[in-house]
């Protein structure tokens, strides 16, 4: 035993260290700050007042989702001032599927040891998400648990809470054969997928993190590392213009088998391959890992990174609604008769 005797610190915990994170924070925390926040950081527990007034039958939708094997995209490049938005953007994505307003976010954040500039880059990309979903970040939970994590690599997950009136909650049920299937881009892999994409490019394919790919116009590391698109804000510009019948949030498991979560009885989506642009980054995966284009389909989101259904007749409103907003939406498909699933017309990969 040391003379001195054992403290939380010399067993890995530096609390001090701690502290000087959550004043690191404070800033950014404060930026995200909207309308039912009560009180700030620090407190035990987060507060919000949700505005009854608004709403006649209010139903709150919860979501939790991590950033996954992404994460070792930052730790081998350093940078960790984007996962902190893909964490948001997984969960704020998913219950906006269910037609809600995310209202306030909570992170988790364990790490073996505490660095406090690494933490505050990680919070800042947390707050610019929230911020980009006009959500509060209300709290949550940085973790120092030394032996548990190797040297400067954390986890990092997140929960989002939001509000929907019961009316207008969107659950598919609505959708019918002839509705139109819209998708907006996505910004790359988004957080999905990496374990395939690390396996095939770094060590099957060999490249490095830091090679310029010509195909991509950037290096592999910044296109690797491209944060989740957050579709709040046009989604719910939508929904206040066009009836939206059913969405979904295309993440793990790809078009193939998160389109059919929001399908009813009795109808399947038929996709049209060549009606949306593939991001060359799935081009490159495709070619170096001799991947089959039925396993891309259901692994990455190829593209598209979220579904709407809507009604033929609402289509252009909807279409014009979305590119407005600044959206990249297209027509992708359609909804057809026969049991929930999805097929895709033509070759989506030459």
């Amino acid at each position: 035993m040391p003379e001195e005797g054992w403290s939380y610190a010399r067993a890995g915990v530096d609390i001090d260290a701690g502290n000087k994170a959550v004043e690191r924070i404070k800033r950014h925390v404060a930026a995200t700050a909207r309308p039912g926040v009560l009180g700030g950081i620090g407190g035990f527990a987060g507060l919000f007042q949700l505005e009854w007034g608004r709403f006649r039958d209010p139903v709150l939708v919860a979501g939790c989702d991590g950033v996954g094997t992404k994460l070792k995209v930052a730790f081998a490049l350093g940078r960790h001032d984007t996962v902190g938005i893909d964490a948001v953007a997984m969960c704020v994505n998913d219950i906006l599927v269910q037609g809600a307003e995310p209202l306030f976010f909570l992170d988790y954040l364990a790490v073996g040891r505490l660095e406090p500039a690494q933490v505050e880059q990680v919070v800042a990309g947390v707050a610019a998400g929230c911020r980009a979903a006009g959500c509060a970040l209300l709290g949550g939970e940085t973790a120092e648990m030394p032996g548990f994590y190797p040297p400067g690599e954390y986890d990092l997950a997140g929960f989002a809470v939001g509000v929907a009136e019961k009316a207008a909650l969107v659950d598919g049920s609505a959708i019918r054969p002839g509705d139109v299937v819209l998708g907006l881009a996505s910004a790359g892999l988004h957080s999905n997928g990496f374990s395939l994409a690390r396996r095939v490019l770094l060590e099957e394919a060999g490249l490095s993190l830091r090679d310029r790919l010509p195909a991509l116009g950037c290096t592999l590391g910044e296109e690797l590392l491209r944060p989740t698109r957050i579709y709040v804000r046009p989604v719910r510009e939508l929904m206040r213009q066009v009836k939206v019948k059913g969405m979904a949030h295309i993440t793990g498991g790809g078009l193939l088998e998160n389109i059919p979560r929001v399908l009813p009885p009795g109808t399947r989506v038929r996709l049209a391959a060549g009606s949306w642009p593939v991001p060359p980054i799935f081009q490159l995966l495709r070619t170096k890992g001799n991947v089959p284009e039925p396993e891309m389909l259901r692994t990455f989101n190829v593209g598209i990174g979220y579904v709407l259904i809507v009604a033929r007749e609402d289509k252009e409103e909807a279409l014009e609604v979305l590119t407005a907003a600044g959206e990249k939406a297209m027509v992708i498909g359609a909804v057809t008769a026969g049991e929930p699933g999805v097929e895709v017309e033509g070759r989506v990969f030459p």
